[in-house]
């Protein structure tokens, strides 16, 4: 009998989005096929830890591979990525840099428009700069979108219609970010495609959220059961979920994703998708979208979870053929 593959479930973690990470830790804990796989969990606290930073090292010395359940802040940055490679444990999910650049959601705006795809219009403002009303709506319009640069699960993100709005969303977009990007509105139904693999990456069936509130809030996400109608595979017309599918695996390569990564997109009423952000350690309960996309696409919860265990495996062992040492001739 083959030897149990060892997988530490990293969970928890010092951001806002601590409590979306236990429920997704416990339905991958619940779904995986524990014929093939012996887990164990390592809990990070809102503190930041909830053990030293020795006894984290110690904990993964036990595993032969983690899959980190880190949403938002450090641990979907590139942070705790950085600190598996220098245990050189492997992990799922991208590395160092894929994961920092898609949680700064201004720098991935760059890169895209960089790469001819379509995004909002936007403006970056940091806690130091002096910003006004009247300057956001002559480029932007009304309504316009705040939210911090390096944040998810739709905290701290407000839609703002008049100068009152404004200032409360300001003060509280800064509470969570140095760093918050100003969006134009765009009118236009909100689409999902899920990507898993490494060099030669595949695309889900495209999904579509229709929030009930006013837009896909924490709230409406998390709290209000009724909050937002999921519809997978989404109704599209003619080649729009094919052009979403390709676009999908365009941006997962231009921003150096690897194993897995969720893409989500507005498209309006000219067909036009324009790139709202990416997602790379995307929720991952049952129910979550993206388990939910492959599951229309014929890959189970189960063997979603198994194949992104063995991307991160394929990974390492490809990089550990990479040389670290040169000798001067």
């Amino acid at each position: 009998m083959a030897k149990k593959i060892r997988v530490g479930i990293l969970f928890g973690g010092k951001s806002v989005e601590h409590e979306i990470s236990i429920l997704s830790a416990k339905n991958v804990a619940q779904a995986i096929d524990r014929k093939k796989y012996h887990i164990s969990f390592i809990k990070i606290d809102k503190r930041g830890a909830c053990f030293s930073k020795t006894a984290i090292f110690k904990s993964i010395q036990f595993v032969d591979v983690i899959f980190p359940i880190l949403h938002g802040p450090f641990g979907e940055d590139g942070t705790v990525q950085g600190m598996l490679k220098l245990a050189n444990i492997p992990f799922v999910g991208p590395s160092v840099l894929g994961s920092a650049i898609c949680m700064d959601k201004e720098v991935t705006k760059r890169l895209l428009k960089e790469g001819g795809i379509g995004i909002a219009d936007f403006l970056k403002i940091k806690d130091s700069d002096p910003i006004s009303f009247s300057e956001v709506t002559a480029k932007l319009g009304l309504p316009f979108f705040i939210k911090p640069a390096n944040l998810g699960s739709s905290v701290g993100i407000h839609k703002v219609k008049n100068e009152k709005e404004f200032k409360v969303a300001l003060k509280d977009a800064f509470q969570f970010d140095s760093k918050i990007l100003i969006e134009k509105y765009i009118e236009g139904r909100e689409v999902e495609c899920a990507v898993l693999g490494n060099e030669n990456p595949i695309a889900s069936r495209v999904g579509e959220i229709i929030p009930q509130h006013e837009f896909y809030s924490y709230e409406a996400k998390y709290l209000d059961e009724n909050g937002a109608v999921l519809k997978v595979p989404a109704e599209l017309e003619g080649d729009l979920e094919k052009r979403i599918q390709e676009l999908s695996l365009k941006i997962f390569k231009l921003l150096e994703c690897e194993g897995m990564a969720r893409v989500d997109f507005f498209l309006n009423a000219n067909h036009e998708i324009i790139v709202n952000e990416v997602n790379t350690i995307p929720g991952f309960t049952k129910i979550s979208m993206y388990p939910k996309l492959f599951e229309a696409s014929g890959i189970s919860y189960s063997n979603l979870i198994d194949r992104l265990i063995q991307l991160a495996l394929k990974r390492f062992k490809r990089e550990q053929k990479l040389k670290t040492t040169f000798r001067v001739p």
